[in-house]
């Protein structure tokens, strides 16, 4: 399978260090700055059970990533899965569910986010012009790194992951001094439906790990260093979401919802006084734009395998001949960003963002079925999900449950969507088999 990473004149240059950080950045990203208050306000201190719910779900389904990743070396992850099991069609859904409503509504939000978070040094962000200037100054920098080299966005992505990790276990650290035993008490009874429910906003927090594999046509030794990194990088993300949802909610207790908008700068506050408040909204800051930097690496891959595959626009899949990265995908998710982000949201679009990479998930989730069935046994070193269709089957349930606790109108925003790009795709592919009528009459 090899010839075919080298088909799309890439560099493979990502390796298991570079793919463990890339996971955790992307994922580590600005939900986890806000998304513990949230959580608590309808969980209390049982609000840890989401966490685990969530950290057991997204177990299940990296294995399955893992399993279909090792055995891929081109780019295009989630997309080049579910294609390659069920054909150009579900290629096609998953592709514009996935990078639009799993990717462009959060790297929207997250853009917002960094415009208010840096409000508090640069009030004028404020004003609606100031604020159009700074998120395309984001957006246009972002793009103009990942264009002249993928060894530069990977770079980005180490700095800017290391930068707030480092910051972030500091606070566990020292909150945890802080730390009032009462705060963690249970005192009333979690039920499925509210942590169903906090879990599916929770799940926002959680998103992202799948991306750096979109560059599977840039990763050394795929068959190894993707189910491994997988496993560091969802360990770790889950092993600093739960200290820090411990130690935030033994430090604020009852008093979180008073520090919605900034939990950890208030608990930053407590410990370190002012300096530490500072020092975390700054934290704050480089996580969301290192996880729009995470995006600005990878997603656009997905726009290049679509398009290289025929389900896209074919500018999308020119290769830069001097840089060898895809640019004009990244230009065009780069433009895509910007226009969404100036028109702002947070809330509404996690959920909807979690929403649609469920759908996502679930695709891929079925997809390590259906290619083991198709694949030889004894292929050589892909990694195997142990228990055959037992850990498929439980991430399936799972993300079925999640989806089940969406609103009615979140549904049938979903299902509008679903059926407008089915249309898309139909059309197009009249259009293809028009043509070919026309140039073989």
């Amino acid at each position: 399978m090899e010839p075919a990473s080298k088909n799309e004149h890439l560099k493979r240059e990502i390796g298991l260090r570079s793919l463990v950080l890339a996971i955790v950045n992307i994922t580590a990203g600005s939900g986890i700055f806000v998304i513990p208050a949230i959580i608590a306000e309808g969980l209390g201190a049982t609000a840890i059970l989401a966490y685990v719910v969530c950290g057991v779900l997204i177990f299940l389904i990296g294995l399955c990533f893992a399993e279909v990743g090792s055995q891929t070396y081109s780019s295009g992850g989630s997309y080049t899965y579910i294609e390659r099991a069920f054909g150009p069609f579900a290629g096609f859904m998953s592709n514009n569910i996935y990078w639009i409503g799993g990717c462009i509504f959060s790297d929207a939000a997250i853009a917002n986010a960094l415009a208010d978070t840096l409000k508090y040094f640069f009030p004028a962000l404020g004003g609606d012009w100031f604020r159009a200037v700074f998120l395309f100054l984001v957006f246009g920098g972002l793009a103009l790194l990942n264009i002249r080299s993928v060894k530069n966005g990977i770079r980005f992505v180490e700095f800017a992951t290391l930068g707030k990790l480092i910051p972030m276990i500091v606070l566990i650290i020292a909150g945890a001094a802080f730390v009032d035993q009462e705060n963690l008490t249970w005192t009333t009874a979690p039920t499925i439906a509210n942590i169903g429910t906090a879990s599916l906003l929770l799940f926002f927090a959680f998103l992202g790990f799948e991306g750096p594999l979109t560059n599977g046509g840039e990763i050394r030794q795929p068959n190894r260093t993707v189910p491994l990194g997988i496993f560091l990088g969802v360990t770790t993300v889950l092993i600093l979401y739960i200290s820090i949802q411990l130690v935030t909610q033994g430090v604020l207790g009852t008093g979180m919802s008073a520090h919605k908008d900034a939990p950890l700068a208030a608990v930053a506050g407590i410990a370190f006084g002012k300096t530490g408040t500072i020092l975390i909204v700054a934290v704050t800051a480089l996580s969301m734009l290192g996880a729009l930097g995470g995006e600005m690496l990878s997603i656009p891959r997905i726009l290049f395998a679509g398009a290289r595959d025929g389900l896209m626009p074919q500018p999308l899949a020119r290769v830069h001949p001097r840089f060898a990265t895809p640019h004009v995908a990244i230009i065009f998710y780069a433009g895509l960003g910007f226009l969404f982000a100036i028109s702002g949201g947070f809330k509404q679009l996690a959920i909807l963002a979690s929403a649609a990479v469920l759908i996502t998930y679930l695709g891929v989730v079925l997809a390590s079925v259906k290619l083991r069935n198709a694949t030889a046994p004894g292929k050589g070193k892909d990694f195997r999900v142990p228990g055959g269709v037992i850990v498929p089957l439980f991430a399936t349930a799972g993300i079925i449950w999640l989806l089940s606790n969406l609103t009615k109108q979140e549904l049938t925003g979903i299902a509008v969507f679903i059926v407008v790009f089915s249309l898309i795709y139909l059309v197009v592919q009249y259009i293809k088999k028009s043509r070919v009528k026309t140039t073989t009459a």
